[in-house]
Protein backbone atom coordinates (compact mmCIF):
# COMPACT_ATOMS: atom_id res chain seq x y z
CA UNK A 1 0.00 0.00 0.00
CA UNK A 2 1.14 3.11 -0.63
CA UNK A 3 1.47 6.18 1.41
CA UNK A 4 -1.50 7.80 2.86
CA UNK A 5 -2.51 10.54 5.48
CA UNK A 6 -5.51 10.18 7.78
CA UNK A 7 -7.11 12.64 10.31
CA UNK A 8 -9.17 15.18 10.86
CA UNK A 9 -9.40 18.34 8.46
CA UNK A 10 -9.57 22.11 9.88
CA UNK A 11 -11.20 24.11 6.98
CA UNK A 12 -10.49 27.65 5.77
CA UNK A 13 -10.93 29.63 2.82
CA UNK A 14 -9.39 32.08 0.26
CA UNK A 15 -6.61 34.01 1.20
CA UNK A 16 -5.37 32.88 4.38
CA UNK A 17 -1.82 34.97 4.67
CA UNK A 18 1.18 34.36 6.13
CA UNK A 19 0.32 36.70 8.97
CA UNK A 20 -2.42 34.56 9.41
CA UNK A 21 -0.36 31.25 9.47
CA UNK A 22 2.17 32.56 12.14
CA UNK A 23 2.27 36.09 13.13
CA UNK A 24 5.18 38.25 12.48
CA UNK A 25 5.75 38.81 16.36
CA UNK A 26 6.55 35.39 16.63
CA UNK A 27 9.01 35.01 13.84
CA UNK A 28 12.09 35.18 16.34
CA UNK A 29 11.67 31.79 17.39
CA UNK A 30 14.51 29.54 15.83
CA UNK A 31 12.99 26.75 13.82
CA UNK A 32 16.51 24.45 14.20
CA UNK A 33 16.24 25.02 17.87
CA UNK A 34 13.97 21.62 18.96
CA UNK A 35 12.50 23.75 21.99
CA UNK A 36 11.25 27.11 19.75
CA UNK A 37 9.96 24.37 16.72
CA UNK A 38 7.85 23.33 19.25
CA UNK A 39 6.69 26.59 20.34
CA UNK A 40 6.68 28.35 16.69
CA UNK A 41 4.01 25.27 16.16
CA UNK A 42 2.17 26.44 18.84
CA UNK A 43 1.43 29.46 17.82
CA UNK A 44 0.08 27.93 14.30
CA UNK A 45 -3.08 29.95 12.65
CA UNK A 46 -3.20 32.05 15.72
CA UNK A 47 -3.62 35.26 13.28
CA UNK A 48 -6.85 33.83 12.11
CA UNK A 49 -9.77 35.82 12.56
CA UNK A 50 -12.43 34.06 15.51
CA UNK A 51 -15.04 32.77 12.86
CA UNK A 52 -12.63 29.90 12.31
CA UNK A 53 -12.40 28.27 15.52
CA UNK A 54 -9.47 26.95 17.76
CA UNK A 55 -6.69 25.21 15.24
CA UNK A 56 -4.65 24.20 18.30
CA UNK A 57 -7.22 23.53 21.57
CA UNK A 58 -6.03 25.68 24.69
CA UNK A 59 -3.76 24.06 26.80
CA UNK A 60 -1.93 22.31 23.89
CA UNK A 61 0.70 22.89 21.96
CA UNK A 62 -0.12 20.42 18.90
CA UNK A 63 -2.84 20.15 16.25
CA UNK A 64 -5.58 17.98 16.40
CA UNK A 65 -5.72 18.67 12.39
CA UNK A 66 -3.06 16.95 10.18
CA UNK A 67 -5.28 17.95 7.21
CA UNK A 68 -6.30 21.83 5.93
CA UNK A 69 -8.53 21.94 3.25
CA UNK A 70 -8.61 25.79 1.44
CA UNK A 71 -9.55 27.54 -0.85
CA UNK A 72 -7.51 29.83 -3.22
CA UNK A 73 -4.25 31.99 -2.79
CA UNK A 74 -3.39 29.88 0.63
CA UNK A 75 0.11 31.22 1.85
CA UNK A 76 -0.41 34.94 0.43
CA UNK A 77 1.18 37.86 1.96
CA UNK A 78 4.77 37.93 3.10
CA UNK A 79 7.62 35.60 2.19
CA UNK A 80 8.50 33.47 5.31
CA UNK A 81 10.12 29.99 5.99
CA UNK A 82 8.45 30.55 9.24
CA UNK A 83 4.68 29.24 7.80
CA UNK A 84 5.21 26.02 6.33
CA UNK A 85 7.21 25.48 9.70
CA UNK A 86 5.40 26.19 12.03
CA UNK A 87 2.19 24.54 10.33
CA UNK A 88 4.49 21.23 10.88
CA UNK A 89 5.60 21.80 14.10
CA UNK A 90 2.32 22.22 15.17
CA UNK A 91 1.36 18.50 13.33
CA UNK A 92 0.29 20.00 9.73
CA UNK A 93 1.26 17.10 7.79
CA UNK A 94 -0.86 18.37 4.42
CA UNK A 95 -2.73 21.72 2.97
CA UNK A 96 -5.40 20.83 0.38
CA UNK A 97 -5.74 23.98 -1.37
CA UNK A 98 -7.24 25.16 -5.09
CA UNK A 99 -4.18 27.40 -5.46
CA UNK A 100 -1.32 28.55 -3.62
CA UNK A 101 0.83 31.96 -3.42
CA UNK A 102 4.11 30.87 -5.44
CA UNK A 103 6.72 31.27 -2.42
CA UNK A 104 4.41 29.38 0.00
CA UNK A 105 4.56 26.11 -2.23
CA UNK A 106 8.14 26.70 -2.42
CA UNK A 107 8.75 27.20 1.46
CA UNK A 108 6.95 23.52 1.48
CA UNK A 109 9.46 22.51 -0.58
CA UNK A 110 12.18 24.22 0.94
CA UNK A 111 11.46 23.01 4.20
CA UNK A 112 10.37 19.48 3.74
CA UNK A 113 7.35 20.58 6.29
CA UNK A 114 4.00 19.37 4.79
CA UNK A 115 2.62 18.41 1.44
CA UNK A 116 0.67 21.15 -0.66
CA UNK A 117 -2.06 18.92 -2.29
CA UNK A 118 -3.71 21.16 -5.21
CA UNK A 119 -7.55 19.97 -5.31
CA UNK A 120 -9.31 20.11 -8.49
CA UNK A 121 -12.92 21.22 -6.75
CA UNK A 122 -13.55 23.65 -4.52
CA UNK A 123 -13.77 21.37 -1.15
CA UNK A 124 -13.38 24.24 1.79
CA UNK A 125 -17.03 24.64 0.25
CA UNK A 126 -17.87 21.33 0.64
CA UNK A 127 -16.24 20.63 3.79
CA UNK A 128 -16.78 21.28 7.68
CA UNK A 129 -13.81 21.46 10.43
CA UNK A 130 -13.78 18.44 11.74
CA UNK A 131 -14.41 15.77 9.18
CA UNK A 132 -12.33 12.90 8.74
CA UNK A 133 -10.34 12.18 5.61
CA UNK A 134 -7.57 10.43 4.04
CA UNK A 135 -5.35 11.27 1.48
CA UNK A 136 -4.14 8.57 -0.84
CA UNK A 137 -0.83 9.18 -2.50
CA UNK A 138 -1.10 6.58 -5.29
CA UNK A 139 -4.14 7.85 -6.69
CA UNK A 140 -4.16 11.29 -6.08
CA UNK A 141 -7.06 11.21 -4.00
CA UNK A 142 -8.68 12.05 -1.22
CA UNK A 143 -11.76 10.54 0.65
CA UNK A 144 -13.95 12.38 2.68
CA UNK A 145 -15.02 9.45 4.87
CA UNK A 146 -17.72 11.44 6.92
CA UNK A 147 -19.62 12.78 3.22
CA UNK A 148 -18.88 9.17 2.02
CA UNK A 149 -17.40 10.79 -0.99
CA UNK A 150 -14.28 10.54 -3.23
CA UNK A 151 -12.43 13.96 -4.74
CA UNK A 152 -9.43 14.10 -7.04
CA UNK A 153 -6.55 15.87 -6.91
CA UNK A 154 -3.64 17.30 -8.69
CA UNK A 155 -0.49 15.25 -8.73
CA UNK A 156 2.39 16.18 -6.48
CA UNK A 157 4.74 15.97 -9.10
CA UNK A 158 8.56 16.56 -8.05
CA UNK A 159 7.29 17.99 -5.30
CA UNK A 160 6.64 14.95 -3.75
CA UNK A 161 10.23 13.37 -3.82
CA UNK A 162 11.68 16.66 -2.38
CA UNK A 163 9.28 16.64 0.94
CA UNK A 164 9.52 12.71 1.49
CA UNK A 165 13.58 13.66 1.80
CA UNK A 166 12.54 16.08 4.59
CA UNK A 167 13.07 19.77 1.77
CA UNK A 168 15.47 20.54 -0.84
CA UNK A 169 19.02 20.38 0.68
CA UNK A 170 17.83 16.65 2.21
CA UNK A 171 16.93 16.05 -1.22
CA UNK A 172 19.82 17.35 -3.04
CA UNK A 173 22.17 15.46 -0.59
CA UNK A 174 20.31 12.11 -0.93
CA UNK A 175 20.60 12.05 -5.14
CA UNK A 176 24.07 13.04 -5.02
CA UNK A 177 23.73 16.24 -6.21
CA UNK A 178 25.63 17.68 -2.94
CA UNK A 179 28.15 16.38 -0.96
CA UNK A 180 26.61 14.42 2.20
CA UNK A 181 27.65 15.92 5.43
Amino acid sequence: MGKVIRGLIFVLDDNIDTDQIIPAEYLTLVPSKPDEYEKLGSYALVGLPDRYGKFIDPGEIKTRYPIIIAGENFGCGSSREHAPIALGAAGVEAVIALSYARIFFRNCSATGELYPWESVDRLCAQFETGQEVTIDFEQNRLVNHTLGKTYDLKPLGEVGPVIDAGGIFAYARQTGMIAAK
